[in-house]
């Protein structure tokens, strides 16, 4: 008998996930936070594992029948640490069983603190990480505020680097009992020895989330965390390139605490077929390959930004060291929610990101650009020349249908003069009407668009 498949079983979800294949390859995908996977992930992924419940850890599971499952998570929890240089047996130990980033993080500080125990992380708009603690004057954003009292520590507004004699300086104030260092938007290179020496002297923990920068220090092309941290926690789909989910590193002591708040506390049973495609992720990046493919991942980003200043563009911090770069725009009087959606029109895929000195995540000043997906699918420093002149030329665009959606509201406030309530900026909704109604800004989104998805499928989707 014939299986059915997902085009016979259910063909209206078959047509979107098809056409979400086909916006993938035909467009530039520079989202910081995203990559390809491999066939081989994406066959574990899908495989029969997922059937399958393991709560519990290896050979101390509440189930039976996980003969089989308890091997792959053992291989796993083996290639974890050894991708990392640490020792099975050793000085560290790693739950491999996290949903993903944030899961890790809360499991963190279930862990090892107690409800509204203090924790510091870098502020959201210098680049940091909700799950790091972020609240607002008006609400607490992230269940990290809820359930734990937190200050941030921020960088220069200057320089964009992050300020250590400040932090230093809060932490002695603030005296947290968990000091996290990673973010989400930050382009350089971190100094965990200073971060542990500051962490020692208030009695606090010391915390990395490596969650964005994984696959490079795997690679060994950034700085290891494992030589100051007490917890390392990471997500696995970024420049690790593997399938969406998450990773807790943590000192031998404190590995006990970890995993009973991953379960039996926060999670029930673990995703197998997670977990297997994560060890074959684990596999591929403990490839030579996989170092060449990093070291392309950051001398792309060098490149992208390298144009994009040399075109007068602004960049926080100047440049990057990393697979990422903020890009400041408002130094041309735009905002990140209004490029990133010029961009999406021509089949650029973007994010708006907050910026130092904001003070709205819905309306930032920056975009986040990232390189790992694209250098997935083979795109070098001479595709990225391209990519960043296509950029420019999405931003320029952006900057005149300001122009006119500007005029039109200088018009529209004279035809009220005496009458309160006169704009004084261009807004979302009116900046996006000049797309729908302006003839040569149309014209000039299907030219772009079409130059954009002409390039991006002459690559392939990923490298199998």
């Amino acid at each position: 008998m014939e299986m059915p498949n997902l085009a016979s079983t259910d063909p209206e979800l078959h047509t979107l996930i098809t056409s979400e294949a086909n916006r993938q390859h035909t467009g530039l995908e520079l989202i910081a936070s995203e990559n390809f996977c491999s066939l081989a992930v994406r066959e574990a992924l899908g495989s029969c594992l997922t059937n399958k419940y393991s709560e519990g850890l290896p050979g101390k599971r509440y189930y039976g029948g996980n003969e089989f499952i308890d091997h792959i998570e053992a291989i796993c929890i083996t290639r974890a640490l050894e991708l990392f240089g640490l020792e099975e047996g050793g000085e560290w130990g790693v739950n491999v069983q996290p949903y993903s980033g944030s899961p890790a993080n809360f499991a963190v500080y279930t862990g090892l603190l107690t409800p509204h125990d203090r924790i510091m992380g870098l502020d959201l708009p210098s680049g940091g990480h909700l799950t790091h603690g972020f609240q607002t004057i008006k609400r607490k954003v992230s269940a990290t505020s809820v359930y734990f009292e937190s200050l941030p520590y921020v960088v220069d507004e200057i320089t964009g680097y992050i300020d250590y004699d400040d932090m230093e300086r809060r932490a002695r104030l603030f005296m947290p009992k968990l000091l996290i260092a990673g973010g989400s938007a930050y382009s350089r290179e971190w100094d965990y020895k200073r971060m542990k020496e500051i962490a020692d002297s208030v009695g606090a923990l010391f915390m990395v989330d490596m969650a964005h920068s994984a696959g490079l220090i795997a690679a060994n092309l950034l700085d290891s965390p494992f030589p100051y941290a007490d917890v390392v926690t990471s997500t696995t789909h970024k420049t690790l390139r593997g399938p969406r989910s998450g990773l807790i590193f943590g000192r031998v002591e404190l590995m006990t605490r970890i995993n009973n708040a991953v379960f039996p506390a926060l999670q029930g049973g673990p995703h197998n077929h997670q977990i297997a495609a994560v060890a074959v992720a684990l596999k591929e990046a403990a490839t030579p390959e996989f170092k060449v493919y990093s070291k392309n991942v950051i001398s792309n980003a060098h490149t992208l930004a390298t144009e994009l200043v040399a075109k007068g563009h602004t960049l926080t911090t100047g440049g990057t060291e990393n697979h990422l770069l903020l890009w400041d725009v408002r130094p041309l009087g735009l905002t990140g929610n209004k490029l990133e959606k010029v961009l999406e029109m021509i089949h650029i895929t973007t994010n708006k990101n907050s910026l130092p000195g904001d003070t709205s995540a819905v309306n930032p000043g920056g975009v986040r650009i990232g390189t790992p997906a694209l250098t997935t699918r083979g795109m070098g420093t001479e595709d990225f020349v391209r990519v960043a002149m296509l950029l420019d030329r999405g931003c320029a665009l952006a900057l005149d249908a300001q122009e006119i959606a500007r005029k039109e509201m200088e018009i529209a406030n004279a035809q009220e003069d005496g009458v309160d309530g006169k704009k004084t900026k261009v807004l979302l909704k009116d900046f996006l009407r000049v797309f729908q109604v302006n003839d040569d800004i149309q014209r000039r989104v299907e030219d772009l668009k079409e130059e954009v998805t002409t390039f991006a499928s002459a690559f392939p989707m990923m490298v199998e």
